[in-house]
């Protein structure tokens, strides 16, 4: 018989919840679906591909109250045995071409209709969106949320995808997209995803604009759902897109920010928009509270977890991979897991930095101080303990092609950086 005992402490703003899960005879816990490798104990065949599954020993799943948004911080700075070992993973990179095959002609459907939910009242604006939706992308937020959807129809015994999963991945694509209208403005970028970006075609004040226009679509989109769970969920995205920018805005080039600072900012700027989308489509799936939770907290998990990768593929891709200047959030002044690490063991990398790189050669310099104290590996480790979390999160769901795909895009963040 298996026990669960849970523990609520306290600190101050944070509330930290802990669920101990056991059982009399201390047998380990069924783990996740994993192709071709690892120990063996049961082998199923769902459709074409053929998943095994694996049991590792766990004796303490932690679990996170997501009543402050602080409640993301779990886990910073503690040591839990790990869970994804890259090494022992499949050798075969993970395309997302292929990860997200199960969803294909959902994410068809979608691309067809992104540019017709615009609009057409400005050509303008019908311009600005064509722009930017027909500069493709990896659509990996509306390809969650039919991954997510799928995942929990067999859970309520629905068929298929209903108008409001599909609805809502539009939805989502399209407060995304306007988030990468304004962040272009903002961080003065001439292309992206190989084109000219809104702001360098018709200006700053129509780029804003669009942007605006685009947060406004959504949300009458989103009104028209008619589920108030859900249009306060995605109604705080956009309120926390905000709340990101002004706290990365007055933190630049401050030696003295904190490990959980950046990761609420990164919550802010990046995993709150995945999170609410996992949730909300688990919550139009019709499934139990205990189960939308859980998809929360894959989405909060896998969002921080692709932050803290992008912020170590800045100091080890080149500027060619990249498609922008190595270093060049450090150069701005964001200071990010990396460099937080590092500033943790060498004084001259704070010295640096808070002269904001007066000297020349000394953006260089710093940069090659945070590989040498150790702040990529540091920075490598905090992405995997998000990346297990997320992992964990996917237990409630039934073994299917849709929950292998939601564990593979774990696995395909990780090997961006193996």
């Amino acid at each position: 018989m298996m026990s669960m005992t849970c523990h609520n402490l306290d600190f101050g703003t944070r509330v930290l919840d802990l669920v101990a899960i056991g059982s009399s005879s201390n047998s380990s816990i069924e783990r996740y679906a994993v192709k071709n490798h690892g120990k063996t104990f049961a082998t199923k065949v769902y459709g074409a591909r053929r998943m095994v599954c694996c049991r590792q020993n766990i004796s303490r799943t932690r679990v996170f109250s997501t009543n402050t948004s602080e409640a993301l911080l779990n886990g910073v700075g503690q040591r839990t045995a790990p869970v994804l070992d890259l090494k022992k993973e499949a050798k075969s990179p993970i395309s997302l071409a292929n990860l997200f095959e199960v969803v294909a002609d959902d994410l068809q459907t979608l691309n067809q209709n992104l540019q017709s939910i615009v609009g057409a009242e400005n050509p303008v604006l019908m311009s600005a969106a064509e722009q930017i939706f027909g500069a493709g992308g990896k659509r990996m937020r509306p390809a969650l949320v039919f991954l997510v959807s799928r995942a929990t129809l067999e859970l309520v015994g629905l068929k298929d995808l209903t108008t409001k999963h599909r609805r809502l991945a539009e939805i989502i694509e399209m407060i995304h997209t306007a988030s990468l209208i304004h962040d272009d403005v903002l961080d003065e970028s001439d292309l992206r995803r190989g084109r000219e970006t809104v702001h360098q075609l018709y200006g700053t004040r129509v780029a804003i604009l669009a942007g605006d226009f685009m947060f406004a679509q959504s949300s009458w989109y989103l009104a028209n759902l008619e589920n108030l769970e859900v249009i306060k969920l995605i109604s705080q995205v956009i309120k926390d897109f905000a709340s990101g920018e002004i706290k990365q805005a007055s933190s630049l080039f401050d030696c003295d920010v904190k490990l959980e600072d950046y990761l609420l900012k990164s919550y802010y700027k990046t995993a709150s928009l995945i999170a609410a989308s996992t949730k909300g489509a688990a919550i139009f799936s019709g499934a139990d509270r205990s189960v939308t939770e859980q998809m929360y907290e894959y989405g909060k998990n896998l969002g921080l977890s692709f932050q803290v990768v992008d912020d170590i593929l800045d100091f080890t891709q080149s500027a060619e991979q990249l498609g922008k200047p190595a270093g060049s959030d450090l150069a701005k002044g964001n200071l990010t897991a990396p460099v937080i690490f590092a500033l943790e063991k060498e004084p001259k990398l704070r010295e640096i930095i808070e002269s904001e790189f007066c000297e020349t050669g000394s953006l260089d310099e710093a940069i090659e101080l945070v590989k040498q104290c150790g702040g990529i590996e540091r920075a490598q480790e905090l992405a995997k303990e998000k990346a297990d979390i997320a992992i964990k999160s996917l237990q409630c769901l039934p073994q299917s092609d849709f929950r292998l795909g939601l564990e593979d895009m774990v696995m395909f963040n990780l090997e961006r950086i193996d």
